[in-house]
């Protein structure tokens, strides 16, 4: 009985070691080897890494890694570009201030429900005092300030920019300014410069390496493509790196990569959530249906950047991915269309059977010309029922359309607006141009 006991424990034991061991960890030094795994080994269709690399060229791409489970499966630079480049991660960036601001709420310096004033002082905003007052760290975290991002600049940080629109809480807008002022709230907080603080709870840790460095009015993080992809690896491991817990707080880990308010439900605290019933985009008020990354696995969470920084994490299937480049060819200041192409590209990689499906899917639908002038058709070779509708960039609705493919467009005034699509088999936002 002795033995058999004895013979169970080694054997759960080893068990158990496999299981911890899931999760590959590349070592602490930055220039030592990060173990990779072949494409052909986890079964992939590896006629699809050329056309997947082409893509990613044609879009102005620097630097690409996929992780898989850790290790690195995919990695391609471009150019000049090399691994030891460094690059910008813009709004992806703001993830990082989200596990920042978690780390002092642990470490007691703040609590994400104090009034914001009380680390940046009475009057940081041009609103009443009151109406100030409500503005907690948890609003800047979800972009639900109530302040008003329609001004010329919503980068400005002076308190002649910062003016009340509506009460804290009552409304999602994304907005900069009042995210690039939670440096100060951590500043005054912990009373550590930022990249202080930043180096110790979260780089040393690591591996990664990088710097905060201010421009114009922005916070702005700099790094190689591989911290980016460190960056992720924790957060996808719940912010534990190789049995070294980085972040305790359990509630606030769930919290920032869910919904975190019920009015932009595809936002936590700063990241960016796939997979739920609708999305809100810079700029709108506007409520669209479904994900903005439909191509991508419904629980991946990213963070998003100008220009077409990304950090993308999908822990139901082990995947990080990162993309650090130059403007790509879907505009836009989160640019979401461009997430969910690069997704689709990488599903024919992994062979999903979802891409084809959804790639057939989009090449069946389509807007021409665009510009146009009087009219645009709608190309749909799926379907021929269609519920289209169409905003201008405020979110303000104009025009519907039921069951037609050549759209009488004449009575609209010249500029930018937003067409979304609804079929039986999807529905898709597409921008078109009215001269």
């Amino acid at each position: 009985m002795k033995k058999y006991l004895t013979l169970l424990y080694i054997i759960i034991s080893s068990l158990s070691f496999v299981y911890a061991q899931k999760t590959y960890f590349p070592p602490l030094n930055s220039n030592a080897f990060w173990d990779t795994i072949s494409p052909n080994s986890l079964g992939w269709c590896v006629d699809e890494i050329e056309p997947l690399y082409s893509f990613l060229s044609r879009e102005n791409t620097k630097g690409f890694i996929v992780l898989k489970d850790g290790k690195i499966v995919l990695e391609k630079y471009f150019g000049t570009f090399t691994k030891d480049s460094i690059w910008y991660w813009a709004s992806a960036g703001k993830t990082i201030t989200s596990f920042l601001v978690g780390k002092a709420q642990e470490e007691n310096f703040l609590s994400i429900d104090d009034p914001s004033s009380k680390f940046q002082g009475i009057g940081w905003t041009d609103c009443s005092q009151e109406q100030e007052a409500k503005i907690k760290i948890r609003n800047q975290l979800t972009m639900t300030s109530g302040l008003n991002d329609g001004i010329p600049d919503n980068h400005c940080l002076m308190d002649t920019c910062l003016q009340c629109l509506t009460d804290a809480g009552s409304r999602w807008a994304y907005h900069n300014a009042p995210y690039t002022l939670l440096e100060k709230v951590l500043v005054n907080a912990t009373k550590q410069n930022i990249n202080t603080y930043t180096q110790s709870r979260l780089l040393t840790k690591t591996g990664m390496t990088g710097l905060w460095y201010t421009i114009d009015f922005d916070n702005v993080f700099f790094s190689k493509v591989r911290s980016m992809a460190r960056f992720g690896l924790l957060i996808q491991n719940k912010c534990i790196w190789n049995n070294d817990t980085l972040l305790y707080d359990s509630d606030y880990l769930n919290q920032m990569v869910n919904t975190s308010q019920n009015i932009n439900l595809s936002y936590g605290y700063l990241w960016w959530l796939n997979g739920k019933a609708s999305y809100m985009v810079p700029t709108l008020q506007t409520k669209f249906k479904g994900s903005y990354a439909p191509n991508a696995p419904s629980d991946m969470y990213a963070g998003i950047g100008k220009n077409g920084q990304l950090v993308c994490i999908s822990p139901s299937q082990g995947i990080v991915l990162v993309r650090m480049g130059n403007t790509p060819s879907t505009l836009g200041e989160v640019p979401t269309i461009f997430c969910n192409q690069i997704w689709q590209k990488l599903n024919a990689v992994m062979c999903s059977t979802t891409y084809t499906k959804n790639e057939n899917l989009n090449n069946s639908l389509s807007i021409f010309p665009n510009p146009a002038h009087t009219e645009i058709n709608i190309l749909n070779q799926v379907d021929h029922k269609n519920e289209i509708d169409i905003f201008d960039l405020l979110g303000n609705f104009k025009l519907k359309i039921l069951n037609q493919n050549k759209i009488d467009v004449s009575s609209l005034a010249s500029g930018t607006y937003l067409i979304k699509i609804k079929t039986p088999q999807q529905t898709i936002t597409q921008k078109w141009i009215k001269i």
